[in-house]
């Protein structure tokens, strides 16, 4: 029909901004930017705090593009890597909900530890359209024969909290195997999520590689929303002028309940499982008709208890959980209301992700309640709160060049289909972490996986072969298996499994503990009185406990004290001088004036550009107290150091005790030395040649080796229901640590092992940095007639180490009867 016009056809509706309006949603800015730079074909990392959104800033991108693509049964599109299998779950749970909303048809999986059999026998038919994984279960797929086939068609890997594993070994491991998919599928855009640390511009360069040709280098996104935080902290009713680690933690214990009656859930968050056995108790002894109102989370408990603790959680139906940091991740638990924190926070970045575990909703107040067991942690949350106004965040440093990860990476290769040598360097050296690897180091790896290197006449060394085309795969089935098996670099001692006399299996313990205890012995776990009723093949057989009032072991597990960020470390310091000066108004500041009054008054209070030594005698012997405010690891290593030196001069006994704001030495002898002298043992010059001599290099070598070793493959952790003990797994690694050091000493591996103790025992970076800094401070040297407030904690700990509980109580109460007394004298009381 002529001159009748024809309707223009219009564009269908952006299925993404449909969806949001059907919720009443508007996109966010910084969800807007995060979906046109994936749109552009861009990487990147986004930055937004806790319950922002930046879950959906991340996944709408290749959704999107999916839908636009009109894909109805698309193979593999989106990996989304989390560090926590524990989240995996919730998280998928979540991107299914998004794509039903969208109206896509497509799945998502989830492959982890946690994966059933039938599950994973699915995945290896036909892989979603978006896989929820770990970095070990990833490297797992990518060690199957068709790994390069079934990640062709990826777009997208997120990898999320991607914070949490910069700076460590599975870090590394997740930007090897982004380096793989990127050559498996060229142009694969990577994306990041992470709470707030202070090398965000580093962190996203880490995790988005070098950009490939004609591409853009990785945006950083920053959401513009502001999360309020608020920090408190709850005042003990006394003043103690002489605090030492923990003495407050008990008479906290009613405070705390009248918190948590207040609020319909609490996480009551604890820095050990230790410390969480132990409050869920204290808890439970002082309101036992929340006895069913009560849970207990961490990483030891079994995955049935946990899951079933979380989801109470969602429900709210429970009143309040005491748990560690297997909770401080990713999943959103809106019912809770507010967070307490018991102790110190050890870090800023801590202190804020726990904080935003309540109020986990876009414009929701977070806030966070700290629980001091020490009156100094009170400066510590005093701290961390200006610290967190002033925007003074921790870093997470990214590693270098651990070869043990890359040796597994290469068997890994090796297995996925194999790989050819120039072609795998240049992929290995497009990460960060082997971006400066060296050709004599590459030929040194390809041989020693090849041949075995100084372990040649053992076949199972011998793992890789090279065919005729030059390419390297692993053609023997059994050591396939067994690789497979040691996937990953997660290492701890052996667990040693809990099960009750039925079979239910409770969760595990570190062998070392378990040992310790005889069968009839009574331990406590997972808030259960429990019997021994035997031990055997790393399973420990228990049954409930008859004697009521026995309150039997706590638990503890190796590593459980970490030390406090150098940031803090350094926050507290200037919070002690601004209280001196009347320059604060934090309230946590005015409880501990009296203390600060005494230390003035006694010594000094030191500021930033001083460093404190106070040398005092006691019926013990001679005390030298210095306090670089550098964090535990630090302080050790310089208190190691200077021990070393002055013991190099005069032989003398020197006993070291560190804390985090400063350490001690004790020794039977004076240790008078000018400050010009106590410069010259403080001084940087000459470091890396001392500190093997301060160290039982040989002792500490042969146990970090074990590490080095397990994630190289060079030792297996055993076969399924058949695991090595803690025993036999040192035996193995000491074996090839002393063949290695006599016939093999330029063997890479064992360098590597040196390096990590002093990178991980004494953080060297930070220790040569520290006292670069010392050096360019005046030094305050006190004779003290007494032990001031700020050296008795260190004591304390030193005293506590080498007497039984009893006589330690004594000789403490003593001792705090004299100095309060001298305390009291000077105020005229």
């Amino acid at each position: 029909m002529a001159g009748v016009k024809k309707a223009r056809a219009q564009p269908a509706a952006d299925p993404v901004q449909a969806w949001f309006a059907r919720q009443g949603w508007e996109p966010a800015a910084f969800q807007k930017q995060a979906g046109a730079a994936y749109a552009a074909g861009r990487s990147g990392l986004i930055h937004a705090p806790t319950g922002a959104g930046k879950t959906l800033a991340a996944w709408l991108g290749p959704v999107a593009e999916a839908l636009a693509a009109g894909e109805k049964d698309p193979p593999l599109r989106v990996v989304w890597l989390t560090p926590l299998r524990a989240l995996a779950a919730d998280t998928a749970q979540a991107l299914q909900q998004a794509l039903a909303g969208l109206g896509a048809p497509w799945r998502v999986g989830s492959r982890t530890g946690d994966t059933t059999a039938k599950e994973r026998a699915a995945l290896k038919l036909r892989l979603p359209f978006a896989l929820v994984t770990t970095p070990e279960s990833l490297c797992l797929l990518l060690s199957q024969e068709d790994a390069r086939e079934r990640f062709a068609g990826l777009r997208c890997v997120v990898v999320d909290e991607w914070h949490e594993l910069l700076g460590t070994k599975r870090g590394v491991q997740a930007e090897l195997a982004l380096a793989r998919l990127r050559t498996f599928s060229p142009g694969l855009r990577t994306w990041g999520l992470s709470a707030t640390i202070g090398n965000l511009d580093e962190a996203c360069r880490v995790l988005t590689g070098p950009p490939a040709e004609n591409q853009e280098p990785g945006v950083l996104i920053h959401a513009a929303v502001k999360k309020v935080i608020e920090i408190e902290t709850l005042l003990p009713a006394e003043v103690e002028q002489f605090p030492w680690f923990g003495h407050l933690g008990a008479t906290m214990l009613g405070e705390v309940v009248k918190r948590i009656e207040t609020a319909r859930t609490t996480l009551l968050f604890t820095n050990t499982r230790s410390q969480t056995e132990i409050w869920f108790q204290e808890l439970l002894e002082a309101r036992p008709d929340w006895a069913e109102q009560l849970a207990m989370h961490h990483g030891s408990l079994e995955k049935d208890v946990r899951t079933e603790v979380e989801e109470r959680l969602r429900q709210g139906t429970v009143k309040c959980v005491v748990c560690t940091s297997s909770l401080d991740l990713g999943v959103d638990f809106s019912p809770v209301e507010q967070v307490l924190q018991l102790g110190s926070p050890k870090g800023i970045a801590r202190l804020l992700q726990r904080a935003g575990r309540s109020g986990h909703q876009p414009g929701s107040v977070s806030r966070v309640l700290g629980v001091p067991t020490n009156a100094f942690e009170l400066v510590e949350f005093a701290a961390a709160r200006v610290s967190m106004r002033e925007g003074r965040i921790e870093s997470r440093r990214p590693l270098v060049l651990p070869l043990d990860v890359l040796l597994q990476h290469l068997v890994t290769a090796a297995l996925g289909g194999g790989f050819f040598s120039a072609a795998m360097l240049a992929e290995v050296r497009s990460t960060h972490a082997y971006a400066g690897l060296g050709e004599a180091e590459w030929a040194w790896l390809l041989g020693f996986i090849t041949t075995g290197g100084s372990l040649r006449a053992y076949p199972e060394y011998r793992k890789v072969e090279v065919d005729s085309a030059g390419c390297h795969r692993v053609t023997d089935v059994r050591l396939a298996r067994l690789h497979r098996m040691s996937i990953g670099t997660i290492l701890s001692d052996a667990a040693v499994s809990i099960r009750m006399v039925n079979g239910k299996r409770l969760g595990t313990v570190e062998e070392w503990f378990i040992s310790r205890i005889k069968v009839g012995g009574m331990f406590i776990f997972g808030g259960r009185r429990l019997e021994l009723v035997r031990f055997k093949d790393l399973t420990a057989t228990v049954k409930p406990a008859t004697r009521k009032n026995a309150r039997g072991q706590i638990p503890s597990w190796q590593g459980g004290k970490s030390p406090l960020s150098t940031e803090l470390a350094a926050a507290v310091g200037r919070q002690l001088v601004a209280a001196q000066a009347g320059e604060t108004r934090e309230p946590e500041l005015a409880w501990v004036a009296p203390i600060l009054e005494i230390q003035a008054a006694w010594s000094v209070v030191p500021g930033p550009g001083q460093l404190l030594i106070e040398q005092t005698e006691t019926k013990d012997g001679h005390h030298a107290f210095v306090f670089p405010f550098a964090g535990r690891l630090v302080n050790e290593g310089i208190g190691l150091l200077v021990a070393w030196r002055m013991a190099r001069g005069e032989a003398r006994s020197i006993q070291v005790t560190p804390n985090d704001y400063g350490f001690e030495l004790h020794s039977p002898a004076p240790l008078e030395f000018t400050a010009d002298e106590w410069r010259v043992l403080l001084s940087p010059e000459g470091l890396l040649e001392d500190l093997p001599g301060c160290l039982n290099t040989a002792e500490l070598g042969r146990h970090q080796f074990r590490e080095v070793a397990r994630v190289a493959g060079l030792v297996l952790q055993g076969y399924p229901g058949s695991p090595k003990t803690a025993k036999s797994l040192q035996a193995s690694s000491g074996l090839l640590y002393d063949v290695f050091t006599k016939y093999d000493p330029d063997n890479l591996l064992l360098a590597q092992a040196r390096r990590e103790i002093l990178e991980r025992q004494l953080d060297v970076v930070r220790l040569e940095e520290t006292l670069r800094g010392l050096a360019g401070r005046e030094i305050i040297l006190k004779h003290c007639p007494r032990l001031t407030p700020m050296a008795f904690p260190l004591w304390a700990d030193s005293i506590s180490s080498n007497l039984s509980t009893e006589d330690f109580a004594t000789r403490l109460e003593r001792m705090l009867t004299q100095l309060n007394a001298a305390a009291d004298a000077r105020d005229g009381r």
